[in-house]
Formats: C-alpha cells, sequence, structure tokens
C-alpha cells in the first residue's frame, strides 16, 4: 500500500490538463499516445475540446529502484461539471492544480481548489504552457503564492505540449502525496465514484478500496440499497479493463457483477462484503443540487419507455442528471429533467441523440421557486405549468447565487452593465494581482440560466471567468406569463418573469413566434398575458386562394358572395384547426437576445 498514490487534475477549463495526462502517460510507458487527449474518449469531447466525465487510469512508474503505482483521475474544468470534480476528490490523496502561465488563476481553478483543501489533500502546484511566447511565469507564480501561500521553489513549471517538467511532476506525486491509509485486516469498504453501462456484461462500477481486501468470486452487497452479488470479475484501469484476482486496501479498480437494472448502483454507495460487513458507509461526495429544470419529451408518443431507459442509462455515466415523468397539453407525456447548467442540459441532449439515437424536445429551461400561500404552506414548483392559482398565492421567492468573476481591469464596467441588467449586486471588488480584479456579486439563478455566460464571454473577448454557488432563497416580485395560440394557452412555452421585465419578454416572445410559427389555413392569433390580461399580440395571416378568379364582370354581388363563403368556411376551420409549434421555435425562444 506504501507505493500506491492516488491524484486527480483540477484546473479551470482549456488549462492543458488533458494534453498533460497524456504526457504522463507517455512517460510512464502506459500506453502509445496515438492522438491528443486519449482520455476524452467521447466523440463530443474530442469535438468541443472540453472534458465532460471524470477518467481513470492506472500508470505504473520506477523511482529510485522501486516500483510505484500511481492513479490518475484527470477531471473536467468547466464549472457545471463541477460535481464530477468532487466525485474524483473523494477517491484521491492529492491533486495536481495546473495553471494556465498565459492566463493565470481563473474563477474555476480557485473553486476547484477549495474543494481540494476541504478534503485535506496534498496540492501540487504546477505552471502549463511555459513553453508558448506569450507565457508569464513569474507573474503566476506570484498569483499562486498568494492563493495557496506555498514556497516558490514548490512550483513546477511545465509544458503538456514539449513533455518539460514531466519527470518532476512525477517525482513531486511519489515525494509529496501521502499513500492511502487503511486497515486490510478491517472488513471491506469500498467507495463507489462512477459507474458505467454496458449492453453485453451490465452495469460496471468504479470503486476505491478505503479497508479490506475484495477477490474475484466473492460475496459482496451494496450498503444503501442492500442488494447482494457476487463479484464475477475485478480489476484496474488502464486504456482498457485489466482483471485482476485482488485488489487491496488504496487500489482503484472496477466490479462487473451482471447488474441488470440502474437503479441499484448508486454512485457514492459503498461496497462491503455479506459475510463480514462493514459497520457503517463511508461519506462519499456532497448530494446534488440541480440548478436547472427543462421539460424533456420524445417526438413521437410511442418512445416514452425507449426514453425512460435511455435516460436510466445516462444517470449511471452521469450521477447529476435527475428526472420525473410528467406531462404537458402540447407535447404529451415526457419528463421533467434537473441538470448543473446549460452546458449541462446541451450534452444531455447531445448524447441522448448520439449514444441512444433519441430525438428529443426540449422546453424553456427554468429554476425551482418556492410558493408561499396564504395559509404559510409552501411547496417547490420546477415548471410554470404546476403554479397555484395567482389570488392564492402570498409571496414567490426565488433561488440566489453567490458569483465571483476574475477579470481584467478593462472589462469591468460592461461587466458590472451586464450584471446590473440581470438584477444583480454587487457586494465586493477585490484586487488579485496588477491589474486582475475579483468582483463578487449576488445575482438570482433564474437570470443567469439562459445567456449570462455566452454574454460574459463575448463581452471580455474570453478572459473573464465566472464561478457561482448557490446561497439560499429570497423573496422577489415574479409573474407567470403564459402565450396563447387562438386562445389555447401552450404550456410548453409558458415562464415564469419578473414584473418588470414581463412585458418586453412577452412581445419580443410573440414577435420572434410570428416569424417561426408556418402560416395555415386561417388566422392565427398569437397572444401573451398575465393572468387574464393580455399585454401582446401578433397575427399570421392566413394563405388564402383567389375565389374570386373565375368572376369575370357581371355584379360585384358575385364576388361578396364567394369571399363571404370562404370567410364562413375559415371560420370553421379556425374552430377545428390546431397549431403546431415547431422545435427550432421552442429553441428560438430561449436565445431571445
Amino acid at each position: 500500500m506504501k507505493n500506491i498514490r492516488n491524484f486527480c487534475i483540477i484546473a479551470h477549463i482549456d488549462h492543458g490538463k488533458s494534453t498533460l495526462a497524456d504526457r504522463l502517460l507517455e512517460y510512464t510507458n502506459t500506453i502509445q499516445v496515438t492522438e491528443g487527449q486519449m482520455l476524452d474518449d467521447m466523440d463530443l469531447e474530442r469535438e468541443r475540446g472540453i472534458t465532460i466525465k471524470s477518467h481513470a487510469i492506472q500508470m505504473e512508474y520506477i523511482y529510485k529502484g522501486e516500483k510505484y503505482v500511481l492513479n490518475l483521475i484527470d477531471t473536467p474544468g468547466h464549472v457545471d461539471f463541477s460535481y464530477e470534480v468532487s466525485r474524483s476528490i473523494a477517491a484521491c490523496e492529492g491533486a495536481l492544480l495546473i495553471v494556465d502561465a498565459t492566463q493565470g488563476v481563473q474563477a474555476q481553478t480557485i473553486s476547484n481548489l477549495y474543494m481540494a483543501i476541504e478534503h485535506d489533500l496534498e496540492i501540487i502546484p504546477v505552471i502549463n504552457k511555459c513553453d508558448m511566447a506569450s507565457a508569464m511565469p513569474d507573474e503566476v507564480e506570484d498569483e499562486i503564492v498568494e492563493l495557496l501561500g506555498c514556497r516558490r521553489d514548490e512550483i513546477i513549471r511545465a509544458s503538456g505540449k514539449t513533455g518539460m517538467g514531466v519527470e518532476e511532476i512525477l517525482q513531486a506525486v511519489i515525494e509529496r502525496i501521502p499513500h492511502p491509509e487503511g486497515d486490510e485486516e478491517a472488513p471491506l469498504q469500498a467507495l463507489i465514484f462512477d459507474s458505467v453501462f454496458n449492453s453485453f456484461r451490465g452495469i460496471i462500477a468504479y470503486f476505491k478500496i478505503e479497508n479490506g481486501i475484495i477477490r474475484q468470486g466473492d460475496k459482496v452487497k451494496f450498503f444503501n440499497t442492500g442488494k447482494e452479488y457476487d463479484a464475477d470479475e475485478i480489476g484496474v484501469l488502464k486504456m482498457d479493463m485489466i482483471p485482476r484476482k485482488e485488489l487491496r486496501t488504496g487500489d482503484v479498480g472496477y466490479i462487473i457483477s451482471g447488474i441488470k437494472t440502474s437503479r441499484e448502483v448508486k454512485v457514492g454507495d459503498t461496497i462491503t462484503h455479506i459475510a463480514r460487513p462493514c459497520s457503517e458507509a463511508i461519506a462519499g461526495f456532497e448530494e446534488v443540487k440541480p440548478m436547472v429544470f427543462a421539460g424533456v419529451y420524445p417526438i413521437e408518443a410511442e418512445d416514452f419507455e425507449d426514453l425512460r431507459s435511455s435516460l436510466e442509462k445516462l444517470q449511471l455515466n452521469d450521477a447529476s442528471l435527475t428526472f420525473q415523468p410528467e406531462s404537458s397539453l402540447a407535447l404529451g407525456f415526457g419528463f421533467r429533467c434537473g441538470f448543473l447548467g446549460l452546458l449541462h442540459m446541451e450534452i444531455v441532449q447531445e448524447r441522448l441523440d448520439r449514444e441512444f439515437d433519441m430525438n428529443v424536445i426540449t422546453t424553456v429551461p427554468n429554476v425551482s421557486y418556492r410558493i408561499f400561500d396564504k395559509q404559510g404552506g409552501m411547496k417547490e414548483v420546477h415548471n410554470p405549468g404546476g403554479m397555484p392559482d395567482p389570488t392564492l398565492i402570498d409571496h414567490i421567492e426565488e433561488p440566489y447565487i453567490a458569483a465571483s468573476i476574475i477579470t481584467t481591469t478593462d472589462y469591468i464596467g460592461p461587466i458590472m452593465t451586464l450584471c446590473l441588467g440581470k438584477r444583480g449586486e454587487l457586494v465586493k471588488q477585490e484586487y488579485i494581482s496588477g491589474n486582475r480584479v475579483e468582483l463578487h456579486y449576488k445575482m438570482p439563478l433564474g437570470e443567469i440560466v439562459i445567456d449570462f455566460y455566452d454574454k460574459l464571454k463575448s463581452i471580455s473577448k474570453g478572459y473573464a471567468s465566472f464561478d457561482y454557488h448557490p446561497c439560499g432563497f429570497r423573496p422577489s416580485k415574479l409573474i407567470k406569463l403564459d402565450i396563447l395560440l387562438n386562445g389555447e394557452p401552450v404550456d410548453a412555452l409558458s415562464t415564469l418573469t419578473h414584473v418588470d421585465n414581463a412585458y418586453e419578454l412577452g412581445r419580443r416572445m410573440c414577435e420572434k413566434l410570428k416569424e417561426l410559427i408556418p402560416r395555415q389555413q386561417f388566422e392565427i392569433a398569437i397572444q401573451a398575458a398575465i393572468g387574464a390580461k393580455i399585454i401582446a399580440r401578433e397575427t399570421i395571416k392566413a394563405v388564402r386562394k383567389d375565389v374570386t378568379a373565375k368572376c369575370y364582370g357581371g355584379d360585384v354581388s358575385r364576388k361578396r358572395k364567394l369571399l363571404e363563403k370562404q370567410k364562413r368556411g375559415k371560420k370553421r376551420m379556425k374552430q377545428i384547426g390546431n397549431v403546431e409549434v415547431p422545435q427550432k421555435a421552442f429553441l428560438a425562444v430561449l436565445k431571445l437576445d
């Protein structure tokens, strides 16, 4: 056990952690690196150049004549996937903190760092991309020393591209990171930190052993669900799974036990022996709190059950996704899903399409609100459709976040304007070093859900970095805005919005829908309403046939008669006709700006 090191890599998005992980794998002769980012094996990760899943891989390294086993976990850097990072941190004793030499410390770096410090991990600071012409290693070193309070000689300068500093990193991992603590004689305790679904072998769970030993063929049970299994195959993770006869305390590995249903594996659960169970489960990572809710509906109604099983399989691999069934008048049966953020929602939608071949419609995303009625009761609403009658509501509370934005001083003005426009309150601003400022804001989560992140990036030319965490609920003046087509409300388009924004939003939604809904044989009225009060209206004109073409000459009453007949037909059509809202109209309403 003293020759095992478990560590993860944490950094802001785009600071080169996956590339550096490639160099470490190459240097320890674990694999031949044939293309960039070997650990990012999903097509989506390669296309977007981001890490979505944490990946575990085992390396072997000989140092001063002794053989060491290094378990590396490469983690995502985007704020929407910080839950993945918390799981990886729970399975490690140390972390490489990577900072880009050209960009310096960014917001996500700081929040991941605090998470690692809370778990008492040993931090090894690394400055990456030191080979670039625009690198400023000395300034970045100052920032790291200020942030961590470490000595300058503890910071390693490296480059994932050229392989500079890789050997020093491996030595630092062995010398500075403590080996796993645990008792091999104690009852088995293993923490599940991830799982995947394999259509041939069932569910494969990845775990780290805290205490005890597990052998192939052992009878094991999952502590929280109480289900019992045989350990058909156990082993370690290299690029592929490599079976082993036994795994000891401190090892990171996988278990295949023919589990068929996804509900039986909970990430964060503890594996133990049936014969000699442990007395309590391992305290895992925090429960995940979805931030953004959206309805996901199958395009064909008969695909509902397929969608359910696809979501269950996806949830195995991405434990931060939550869902429950709901129905909508416009879209039929579907699920109300909880996501960690908008990028997460986009990725889930893409993965449903690519991995499970599911075509889905996603409704306008919103956050959860607390509604207090006049009797003092409280209910949580994730969907504007679930709102009680306005006359019964005493007040509504919406979730607030504490946001921290790190930017250079050039962009303070525009960023403040953006935050004020989103009803933000400035808490404080502090200078980190030189010309870099950290702004602290309190903002309603509902305002930043849709396009805040994109706008922030474009205002600051990509330099500002943003991180947030929830900080409770506050009372707010919110109203429900409905969209009516021919007097019928379309529940999938209704939103909860602040009083001040309602008129503007209603008008813009009507204009947008007028462009996107195709013309019908009858006239369509698009209205935005608050309760019974109509605040905006647009009309889509009917497609009409020229019925008077065959009348030439004669009295005008002949033309009138034909036009009147047509008018009656259109009126009858309007009563029985229904309007299909195309998918692109739902999406366009999200991106109204």
